[in-house]
């Protein structure tokens, strides 16, 4: 019914609107708005209810209406509350993430991830078809192809082709062919579904194509879709329910369904349900059921730490005989609704209501998927409190930097052979020395389909956060072709320019072999030119000084008059230049023995070099062999004669290109500065 409709009835029965709105919603989605939830008892103050109310009807029908608004606004919910822990300097554990870590995943990532996974797999499907083949052949662009396997409602538009040697054009991910022919057999999963953007994104598109390849209704196959393909799991309880009301409200909306109508059960549940009763009263709940009492025990046990680690709980690394994972549900769950029927004590019903939630989580993160798509929880390891650091050091060791590549490393227990993960990652996994083994289990182990940088200005957020990303489709298993597709759109400024690179960009294929040892497995996104030789064959880079504390240490040269105890010293040039940065001087009376880190023992010391800032372009200038500070790397060739060839080089753009190509970082390292190729010629 419409909301006048409901204000008519409300006023025939006396009561408030959106009182009378949360009843029926009650009876659309019993899932969510339990008719017993306590929290819908409490009754607002008028004066905060009218508040509410003048926010809701002052809402324009297309934002009220738009599928990406409720993550929106729980994301500003959350904002403040994230403003809070921030500026604590607390670590992070279960009461903070989920304010801390949701980010609000954008439009155009979904739909670059899901066209380049699902909708290769169905470009895949129709490529086969006899009666396309002609007009496949007769194809010209990217923009032909996918206009050729469009579905109505599905344009496909980031789905990026290459062509092959026979000059025929093929998804460049590739056509997933592992995946089971029959859709209704494809399990997709989002483990950290927010509030349900990647669901219903994937949902908007299994939808038409179940109905042309199975020929079912609309309304059949939103449900089958429901029923049979779609799963998400999410930290946050709150998250859980937009995220099945958004995927309900998409069933009810889809063309041809005929609005509000029961659903299947959706498969959607909190991974961070948390146990607070204690474990006698939580038992008491089975009542003489010996079944039900060996679930409930092997529940508290597995779910003790639940709201810290969500869906990096593993239920299958530990499992006790006769736990609940080897009893079915089906006998279970009747047992323990009907002793929730038996209870009137709020209490032991609200216990009952989480066992159920519960067990419905512990279902889907005992399945098997054969699609991963999600954007996870960024949160260094610094940040992080000491439960879940140890965890992630104990479990996931060589991800343990960052809570996304520790999900990343949990992600692949989820899915079998040939499965795929399509997710949104931070980028610095993709070059700093820290992740070198991750990088290395990556490489050696999976295959990477294809890769984008986005760089700063990714999400259009806000929180006014700048999240460096990357978005990744990789497939769990040893590499099935010998490259893989790259795009990088680090360089534009705006969420809108990202978007149209990752279309109408062309794409590189970057070798595997091109990811060695040599470079420590650096994930490049451009096509590497052969170079027999590196900078590190020909010249050497050294640290500089660390004074701690400059404006005891350091003067500008035109302050001092006398020159004892001052000796030069070269600072970080600002611009590209033959005597850049040759202002400051350093008090060296003590030959740097008080210094934080002095930087003695330094070949490059009464050489000449070159000096580069190592921030930003990398500015370059000449070094002539002075002291020179941490934020200037020095390069110095092995051989004087090879100076000339070397400033050429490095004061170049193609330098500077070429050292962000396998390092990203605001600051990069002196070892990076010198990993490059180099042409003698």
């Amino acid at each position: 019914i419409s909301l006048e409709e409901c204000e008519e009835l409300a006023k025939e029965d006396g009561k408030d609107l959106w009182a009378l709105a949360s009843e029926f919603a009650q009876h659309m989605l019993p899932q969510i708005f339990r008719p017993n939830d306590p929290i819908l008892k409490v009754s607002l103050a008028r004066e905060h209810r009218i508040k509410l109310e003048n926010l809701l009807n002052d809402l324009e029908p297309a934002i009220f209406t738009a599928s990406d608004s409720l993550g929106w606004v729980y994301q500003f919910w959350q904002s403040k509350r994230k403003k809070e822990v921030n500026a604590s300097g607390s670590k992070i554990g279960a009461d903070e993430l989920p304010a801390v870590t949701q980010l609000f995943t954008e439009p155009y990532m979904v739909n670059f991830l899901l066209d380049n996974s699902l909708g290769a797999w169905w470009a895949g499907k129709r490529l086969k078809e006899e009666r396309l083949k002609g007009k496949w052949e007769k194809c010209k662009t990217e923009g032909d192809c996918r206009r050729l396997i469009a579905l109505l409602g599905v344009p496909l538009e980031y789905l990026r082709f290459v062509k092959q040697e026979n000059g025929a054009w093929t998804p460049a991910a590739g056509t997933f062919d592992g995946w089971p022919e029959k859709l209704s057999e494809l399990k997709a999963l989002d483990p950290c579904c927010g509030s349900g953007h990647f669901l219903v994104a994937a949902f908007l598109m299994l939808v038409p194509m179940r109905m042309e390849l199975e020929g079912l209704s609309a309304g059949n196959a939103c449900d089958a879709v429901l029923r049979e393909n779609l799963y998400g799991l999410e930290i946050d309880k709150r998250c859980v329910e937009l995220a099945a009301f958004a995927l309900a409200l998409a069933a009810w909306k889809y063309p041809g369904t005929g609005g509000y109508r029961p659903l299947p059960e959706l498969n959607v549940a909190c991974s961070g349900l948390a146990i607070n009763a204690k474990k006698e009263e939580w038992l008491a709940l089975a009542g003489d059921s010996t079944n039900l009492r060996l679930a409930l025990e092997e529940l508290y046990k597995q779910f003790k730490d639940a709201p810290v680690l969500g869906s990096l709980f593993n239920p299958e690394v530990s499992l006790s005989k006769g736990s609940l994972f080897e009893l079915k549900w089906a006998e279970v769950g009747p047992l323990l609704t009907k002793a929730i029927a038996r209870e009137n004590d709020d209490e032991k019903a609200e216990m009952g209501v989480v066992a159920r939630g519960i067990t419905h989580a512990a279902g889907i993160l005992t399945n098997k998927y054969c699609h991963i798509f999600t954007n996870p929880p960024y949160l260094t390891i610094k940040k992080q409190a000491n439960f879940l650091k140890q965890y992630s050091e104990r479990n996931y060791r060589i991800g343990k930097h960052d809570l996304a590549t520790v999900f990343l490393l949990r992600l692949k227990s989820f899915v079998g052979r040939n499965g795929n993960i399509s997710i949104v990652l931070p980028q610095n996994w993709t070059f700093q020395p820290s992740y070198k083994e991750f990088r290395k289990l990556i490489v050696k182990n999976e295959t990477i389909k294809l890769i984008a940088r986005l760089g700063p200005g990714a999400f259009d957020s806000i929180s006014g956060e700048i999240v460096k990303a990357v978005l990744m489709i990789l497939e769990t298993d040893v590499a099935t072709r010998n490259w893989y597709g790259g795009i990088d759109v680090s360089h534009e400024s705006t969420v809108v320019k990202k978007s149209e690179g990752l279309i109408n960009y062309p794409l590189s294929k970057i070798k595997i072999s091109d990811l060695s040892e040599t470079n420590d497995f650096v994930i490049r996104l451009t096509e590497t030119e052969y170079f027999s030789d590196r900078l590190s064959d020909h010249s050497i880079s050294m640290r500089g000084i660390v004074s701690g504390d400059n404006e005891k240490w350091t003067l500008k040269f035109f302050e001092i008059a006398d020159y004892n105890k001052w000796r030069f010293y070269q600072g970080t040039p600002d611009i590209t230049g033959f005597y850049a940065g040759k202002i400051n001087v350093i008090d060296w009376s003590n030959s740097g023995t008080e210094l934080l880190r002095p930087g003695t023992k330094n070949e490059a010391y009464g050489r000449k070099g070159v000096a580069v800032g190592q921030i930003g372009n990398l500015p370059a200038t000449l070094f002539l062999g002075d002291l020179y500070d941490n934020s200037t790397g020095v390069l110095v060739p092995q051989e004087e004669n090879l100076l000339a060839s070397l400033w050429t080089y490095i004061s170049s753009i193609f330098y500077s290109t070429k050292v962000r190509e396998v390092d990203q970082a605001l600051k990069v390292t002196n070892a990076t500065l010198v990993k490059v190729p180099f042409d003698l010629d």
